[in-house]
């Protein structure tokens, strides 16, 4: 009980400092002050009625969302003697990985500056910020010559890191149940059992409706479909941000989805997030940046290839562009693992004084990264609102796919999870992958890393990223790619090589999400 009131009294710490420095905090101290001019408010009661104001205006609402925003991002501090990198990562062996990892990608961008003869960042001629200014909503006509330019890492380079990530410190001789673990992943992690997925799930069963699934049938398609849109309507006029996230959990009409989102993220779409959006695009009208580049190469290489994003090219150049440059992507790294990398000035290597954050935002992108904000596109059509809404999906999900940690949604305990699943629950098909050389793994990581974006058509990628928000979790994704084997065992039993496997699996594009992810929670598994 001590405990628990001990965890209470430092999250609410935690979160009152935070929100002191906001822009909203300053917002409501202008609203209280500005209310002392009213008739309603009296001396004797102030504090009461300044309270009350708020709540009538909507300020309340907005507190509280923000409030549930914090919570939802930064993970509780346990013990107020934790020192500051136990937040980031509380194991050692796995900060000391992901600095390793770190060095490797950095090292890696050097030498491609050193290769190629450029600088990391250049302050483009006044010409060339014409130029780029007015070419900035059609980017995607522009053809820069990107041949000499190659992605920093790919995700099987992520994945051979993973693999071979071990904890020095323990005898996997010790604990019987992971001595029996076949898969890739040899680190130990406490992970949740079938039975505690179906918990953490429960609206995902069988008897609860669900868009994906109730929308599609033949008897009276319409009635949930209505029902639902009609609760959706009620939970965005109550503008809060936790009835949404519960909400979602069934799915979002397509109508109400990019409101509902941004009201679970509390995105804003206020003036000043405008003027923000529009600080950072003349940043990147003045400053080039090698790492422009290479968003430039990803886009060019994936999502301008993919038949659902290739028109969304200029608004991926725009988003990724800027996002390189927002320093307040900073603030991730007080709760990531990851560490923003340093460069430094010409001349003055290994001095501290002279260190600078490359790039600004401190987030290095690798192949399939423009395929985060690709899916977005549907949803948002002004920029700075996409940006908004992208910006807050990384910093609190797809930051933990391509950095080394032992959280619960970080991609090594997906990949635990998937493995485990799948050995626990279709023994035989997973034996008789790894006896040919295919470890499930080794192609359903880039599934997982990219969040199955490029792989599910993009109607049901947004079904399944609407449980992301509802359930504040990526373990989804393990179960749906664990799913994805159960779906296709059949055909999988047959094959006798990891190319055969991979031709199996290569087309998930007519896969329906919420069938998959229920028959293997509540009947495959059972």
């Amino acid at each position: 009980m001590q405990d628990d009131e001990t965890e209470l009294s430092l999250t609410i710490a935690q979160v009152v400092q935070k929100l002191q420095g906001s822009n909203l905090h300053s917002q409501l101290e202008r609203q209280a002050r500005g209310c002392m001019c009213s008739s309603d408010v009296h001396l004797e009661s102030l504090k009461e009625d300044v309270k009350e104001f708020l709540r009538k205006s909507g300020w309340k609402k907005k507190l509280q969302n923000a409030v549930f925003r914090e919570l939802n991002v930064v993970p509780s501090v346990t013990h107020p003697a934790s020192p500051p990198e136990h937040l980031k990562e509380p194991l050692a062996y796995m900060r000391k990985a992901q600095a390793s990892w770190e060095k490797r990608v950095l090292k890696s961008l050097n030498s491609m500056c050193t290769e190629l003869s450029i600088a990391l960042a250049r302050k483009r001629p006044v010409d060339e910020q014409k130029e780029l200014l007015n070419k900035w909503n059609e980017m995607s006509t522009d053809e820069p010559d990107l041949s000499l330019f190659r992605p920093v890492y790919a995700p099987k380079d992520f994945l051979e890191v993973l693999i071979n990530l071990r904890n020095p410190n323990y005898d996997s001789s010790d604990i019987t149940s992971f001595r029996t673990h076949l898969g890739l992943i040899q680190v130990p992690l406490r992970i949740k059992s079938i039975v505690d997925l179906r918990k953490f799930f429960t609206e995902l069963n069988l008897s609860t409706g669900h868009l994906g699934i109730d929308d599609a049938t033949l008897v009276s398609p319409d009635l949930f479909e209505n029902q639902h849109e009609r609760t959706g309507k009620k939970v965005l006029a109550e503008h809060d941000s936790a009835a949404a996230q519960q909400y979602v959990r069934q799915g979002c009409p397509t109508g109400l989805r990019a409101e509902l989102w941004a009201l679970i993220l509390n995105a804003g779409n206020q003036p000043e997030d405008t003027l923000y959006y529009e600080q950072l695009k003349s940043n990147v009208i003045q400053y080039d940046l090698l790492v422009d580049s290479l968003i430039y190469k990803d886009v060019k290489l994936t999502a301008s290839n993919d038949d659902y994003y290739f028109v969304f090219e200029d608004y991926l150049y725009q988003v990724l562009l800027c996002f390189s440059r927002d320093t307040s992507v900073l603030e991730h790294f007080t709760y990531s693992s990851a560490s923003p990398p340093k460069s430094y000035i010409r001349g003055k290597l290994g001095n501290e004084e002279y260190a600078v954050t490359y790039p600004p935002n401190g987030v290095i992108p690798f192949h399939g990264f423009s395929m985060y904000v690709a899916p977005l596109c549907f949803l948002y059509y002004e920029p700075s609102r996409l940006y908004q809404v992208f910006r807050e999906m990384y910093v609190r999900y797809f930051f933990r796919l391509h950095t080394i940690s032992s959280h619960c949604s970080g991609i090594i305990a997906l990949c635990l999870l998937f493995e485990t699943l799948l050995q626990n629950h279709l023994p035989q098909l997973f034996y008789h992958l790894r006896e040919i050389g295919a470890q499930p793994l080794r192609i359903s990581f880039k599934w997982m890393v990219r969040a199955f974006s490029g792989y599910l058509a993009t109607d049901q990628l947004l079904l399944l990223w609407d449980r992301i928000l509802g359930y504040n979790s990526l373990e989804i994704l393990a179960v749906l790619a664990a799913a994805v084997f159960a779906f296709r065992a059949e055909n999988l039993m047959e094959v006798t090589s990891l190319a055969a496997a991979e031709a199996v699996l290569a087309d998930l594009s007519t896969l329906k999400v919420m069938p998959l992810l229920q028959i293997f929670l509540f009947v495959t598994a059972a």
